[in-house]
């Protein structure tokens, strides 16, 4: 079996190759990245040598290269991750987030279809997605997989786009999918643009911590092998035509993640209690800005017993641990540098 998993090299990417290449040694697993700023290889170390392993440098917007990948590979399944996801760069620049999400995705599709030719036994194309496509709560209620889409940034609305195209190709060519929303992810390998690797490189820089309005603005944090795990479940076990929501049981106030945050590091870096809450800096609200995400995961807990492993602040501190363990790591994705890796191993 022969598996495309495209933004493997990104955050959740890369921990969705990782589980794959090891966990099924008898399929072989396809890495698509174009490797902008947020795709490192190096985030695959461990297993870039495996037998099973292939990377392949190419981006999804390239309908011909996806076509001929498809063509020479034989994918029998897809698990699409490639994405623009940070909702500020859609901001400031939002086509860049179509052409990825949405002409990206439905090249995806084409090209399944075309290479499956409606045979479909034993293939599946899961589409991981967001739970910003719903938009925002207010004090009380959660995200289901029946919520209506309403989603409020750029972003959120290039990935509703991009669901609506997957279960359109399913019910108009039968293409077999899985869709999955899940709430903010965190952990290991992520770029440092997002608010919790963002905070702990500027902390350990005693760099400021720019919180968007009064901080009050709640979100569900999912640890990023809990969801790998849950992707490994669903794309295995998961009912074909169906969408299930993957959170963590864990709703947190900005301000308050914050403070944990500073808290766990001042105890890491052996800094005095109160440091690092003093480089907190409350900053101007970006437009658009949804008050409350949060996700009601009881489907997949019911139907595939998924659950996370980890509490919040067990998980925190297994992320702020890798980071200061991996300062090289880091070290080389501030200053750009690990761009050079590709150069030095595909030359």
């Amino acid at each position: 079996m022969n598996i495309l998993i495209t933004g493997g090299a990104g955050f959740i990417g890369s921990h969705v190759v990782r589980r794959f290449v090891k966990n099924y040694p008898n399929i072989n697993i396809y890495n698509l990245d174009a490797l902008t700023y947020a795709g490192n290889l190096e985030n695959l170390r461990d297993v870039e040598n495996a037998p099973n392993y292939k990377f392949l440098k190419g981006d999804i917007v390239d309908a011909d290269y996806i076509n001929e990948i498809f063509n020479k590979y034989k994918f029998d399944g897809v698990i699409h991750l490639a994405a623009e996801s940070h909702v500020d760069r859609s901001i400031t620049d939002p086509l860049a987030f179509v052409k990825t999400n949405v002409f990206g995705t439905v090249n995806l599709l084409n090209a399944s279809v075309s290479s499956w030719k409606n045979d479909f036994s034993e293939k599946r194309f899961y589409h991981v997605s967001t739970d910003e496509v719903y938009g925002s709560l207010g004090d009380k209620g959660l995200f289901l997989e029946t919520t209506a889409y309403d989603p409020n940034s750029p972003y959120s609305a290039s990935k509703a786009s991009s669901d609506h195209f997957v279960r359109a190709y399913g019910e108009t060519y039968g293409l077999p999918f899985v869709i999955t929303n899940c709430s903010n992810n965190y952990g290991p390998n992520h770029f440092p643009e997002k608010l919790i690797p963002l905070f702990i490189n500027n902390i350990i820089e005693n760099q400021p911590l720019p919180v968007y309005g009064d901080g009050k603005y709640t979100r569900d944090w999912l640890y990023v092998e809990d969801h790998a795990r849950a992707i490994d479940l669903v794309y295995h076990k998961g009912r074909k035509y169906e969408t299930y929501n993957i959170g963590g049981f864990n709703e947190w106030q900005n301000i308050d993640l914050v403070k944990l945050l500073c808290k766990q590091m001042d105890v890491k870096l052996g800094r005095a209690e109160g440091t690092s809450e003093k480089l907190i800096t409350y900053v101007k609200d970006r437009p658009g800005h949804d008050l409350r995400y949060a996700i009601d995961a009881t489907k997949i807990n019911e139907e595939l017993g998924w659950e996370p492993s980890v509490t919040f602040e067990q998980g925190l501190e297994k992320t702020i641990d890798w980071y200061l363990n991996n300062k090289e790591w880091l070290n080389s994705v501030t200053s750009g540098s690990y761009k050079e890796y590709y150069q030095k191993m595909y030359n």
